[in-house]
């Protein structure tokens, strides 16, 4: 009888606030940069192409933590790993406030993006202690702290940047980072692996994974195909709203705020995978994101139709990756860090693949190019999902 609470106890609510803070804390250090390149260029009298090096080595940085830090999670004990990057993020925020040169500020924006991939632990440390039942509720909690993250890095870089400079901005982040640091190291309950892979064969079981699995190919597959729609559209809305509507990066930034929706959706997503399975949830996603892009068609009437079109793309986003999160951990239990990664792999293959092909789109054939490509990217996401159903399998 007395094994039941003690497996609640590790997802009390404390903890759970915990983790979400260290998400939080860690989860915008890449996306601080966004409204402050502007003013990064000016001091480094740097063109727009160069400074350009600081976002692109960023994202890339998170592409390349993504691919070799967040398997280690299932070789050595992810309380630790948690607090080796985010010690890592903290000494890199400071070395961009400290960077004397544009290229020293790019490699530590590469610093920065690979030990941002410290959620990955998190989300897959909160699975491991979440009982099955309210396991899709307690990635959406986690998922909740990264997206609320990202929304304040982007706010925050910019209110700051405008009273003081961008150097202040990362100086502040760095703070936050070293207190939630602090807070996990005291609070934190060690996480050893089950079932350690040898370190050699770690990165070849990802491919094994992937081959061996056809609910985590699927998943990530769809995972991709929405990714062309999120990446397309937000690479290309600053030039969309200058060339239809006039509109400057001021106005491109303010978009942050409706393409929060997925704030509000993860925890109800998650619950809805809890209940259901993630199969319902994945098809409604997508068909959200099929909308979004249909009302995107109408963007050169009136900037509503993208203010709608950006809450939908948000909400369709995100609650395909609390459900396609909850489904891969599950799917392997003793590979949660590996099949994370290959989840993530796709997630940003996806962003950076639509992001290319929508701003080619958008050079030769015009806005509605760009929407037909991403609408079309969703529908295939929704057929996979169907025919998956249809063929009695769960999909991802």
């Amino acid at each position: 009888m007395s094994a039941a609470p003690a497996r609640q106890a590790p997802v009390g609510s404390g903890l759970m606030t915990l983790m979400v803070m260290a998400v939080f804390s860690t989860a915008g250090a890449i996306h601080y940069q966004t409204p402050m390149l502007a003013q990064m260029a000016a001091d480094f009298q740097a063109s727009q192409a160069r400074i350009g090096w600081v976002a692109t080595l960023s994202f890339g940085g998170f592409f390349v933590g993504t691919l070799l830090l967040v398997p280690l999670g299932d070789c050595f004990d992810k309380r630790r790993l948690v607090l080796a990057q985010m010690l890592g993020v903290m000494f890199s925020l400071l070395a961009m406030a400290w960077a004397p040169s544009l290229e020293m500020l790019a490699l530590a924006a590469f610093m920065v993006g690979a030990c941002s991939s410290v959620s990955h632990h998190v989300i897959s440390l909160a699975s491991e202690l979440a009982p099955p039942e309210v396991r899709g509720r307690t990635v959406g909690t986690i998922l909740s702290g990264v997206f609320i993250g990202i929304l304040f890095a982007r706010l925050a870089g910019g209110l700051v940047a405008s009273h003081f400079d961008w150097r202040s901005m990362y100086m502040i982040a760095a703070g936050m980072v070293l207190l939630m640091s602090v807070a996990v190291f005291a609070r934190l309950p060690a996480a050893p692996p089950k079932a350690a892979p040898r370190l050699a064969l770690l990165f070849g079981s990802m491919w094994r994974l992937w081959l061996d699995h056809p609910r985590v190919r699927r998943a990530a597959t769809i995972q991709f195909l929405i990714g062309v729609g999120y990446g397309g559209f937000w690479a290309t809305l600053a030039a969309m709203l200058l060339q239809l509507h006039g509109l400057g990066p001021t106005a491109a930034g303010l978009m942050a705020i409706p393409g929060a929706a997925g704030v509000l959706i993860s925890r109800a997503a998650g619950r809805w995978t809890d209940r259901s399975g993630a199969a319902p949830v994945v098809k409604a996603a997508s068909l959200a994101v099929i909308a979004a892009f249909a009302v995107f068609s109408f963007a050169q009437l009136s900037i509503i139709a993208v203010v709608i079109g950006a809450i939908l793309l948000d909400a369709g986003l995100r609650a395909a990756m609390v459900a396609n999160q909850t489904l891969v951990i599950e799917t392997s239990p003793d590979a949660r860090g590996r099949a994370s990664t290959v989840l993530m792999v796709h997630v940003w293959g996806g962003n950076a693949v639509g992001a290319w092909l929508a701003s080619m789109a958008l050079t030769g054939f015009g806005w509605l190019a760009v929407c037909g490509l991403c609408f079309a990217a969703a529908a295939l996401a929704l057929v996979i999902g169907l025919r998956s159903s249809a063929a009695g399998a769960a999909p991802g």
